[in-house]
């Protein structure tokens, strides 16, 4: 068997995932699949690139070596496609960004157009997928949230920039509800509504779980996307977590929650430190004016919510590099 780029890049997505099993999940092939691939590369390598554990898969020494060589080739090729497309498309001008939900979307894109420069726009509910597109060269940049507790697989050939480095996480709730007449909600005031939670958002459950467990809630869950959980939020039948730059509507309220026990980073990924200077300006611009027009949050900053962050590159646990922002 000769080996091929995708071999490369299934080696790195079962160095970085730490199991076979997420590897593929991240991979969208099926576990099996996946270990007779690892078989037989491990066959035409001579020797295995892997110590299978309860745990998960560590590296050998020779699979550490394999990896060392793989992620620059990796790399490299992806320059090499990235390159080719935009000469064939004549120096093609448009900008690819991805992102994760967020009210600041629409002012960021609209920052960014200008004439020579159209940006794209590629929605995930996965961070960990937009990051690896930027990886790959699908994707210039990314803006993703990286949910407390639940650390995002950030490649290593990947620089960051943290725009918010601990965003509070509020609730959206009937506007009916008794707890909504107060600015501040406490979880046990919740304790016998129906939550709604978005499974699909890396790190969601477990962070919402973790929130309602450490003060002695185990409430009916209802899976769902948040389009759908608005809805149902509006006719009381759940309660769900929001962005804090989210708005009460006439049937909603969005409150914060006692203590902010729940909270993402916020952060924006791209190949270069050239990248995230060209686009993090408007990307801050957009944030901001976002959660200004959302009337709790802006009580919440107006109170010294988010506190000022010192701007000192810093290296990124498990890859990456971050870059740390004052916050307005």
């Amino acid at each position: 068997m000769e080996l091929e780029v995708r071999h490369l890049r299934a080696l790195c997505a079962i160095a970085d995932a730490g199991s076979l099993h997420r590897a593929a999940r991240r991979l969208g092939v099926a576990q099996p699949t996946l270990s007779t691939q690892l078989t037989r590369i491990e066959q035409a390598l001579g020797g295995p690139l892997f110590t299978r554990e309860r745990t998960g898969c560590r590296p050998t020494p020779l699979g550490r070596t394999v990896l060392g060589r793989a992620r620059p080739l990796l790399t490299d090729m992806n320059t090499l496609v990235r390159e080719a497309r935009a000469a064939a498309a004549g120096g093609d001008s448009r900008l690819r960004v991805g992102s994760t939900a967020s009210r600041a979307l629409a002012g960021w894109l609209r920052r960014l157009r200008r004439p020579g420069l159209e940006p794209t726009l590629q929605m995930d509910v996965s961070a960990n997928a937009l990051l690896r597109r930027v990886t790959d060269g699908q994707l210039d940049v990314a803006f993703v949230h990286e949910v407390e507790g639940c650390a995002l697989h950030i490649p290593e050939d990947l620089r960051l920039r943290v725009l918010v480095e601990r965003e509070p996480q509020f609730v959206m709730l009937p506007a009916d509800h008794p707890a909504a007449a107060r600015p501040v909600v406490r979880l046990a005031d919740l304790a016998d509504d129906r939550w709604m939670v978005d499974p699909t958002v890396d790190g969601e459950w477990d962070g919402v779980h973790r929130m309602l467990r450490a003060v002695g809630l185990n409430p009916r869950v209802l899976h769902g996307d948040y389009h759908t959980a608005a809805s149902l939020v509006a006719t009381g039948e759940v309660v769900t977590v929001c962005q804090p730059s989210s708005q009460s509507r006439p049937d909603t309220a969005v409150r914060r929650l006692y203590g902010d026990p729940l909270g993402v980073r916020l952060l924006l990924a791209a190949r270069t430190r050239a990248e995230l200077d060209a686009v993090f300006p408007a990307l801050e611009d957009a944030y901001w004016e976002a959660a200004r027009q959302s009337t709790a949050y802006r009580e919440w900053l107006e109170g010294g919510g988010i506190r000022t962050l010192p701007r000192c590159p810093v290296d990124a646990t498990g890859g990456g590099r971050v870059e740390f922002v004052r916050a307005r």
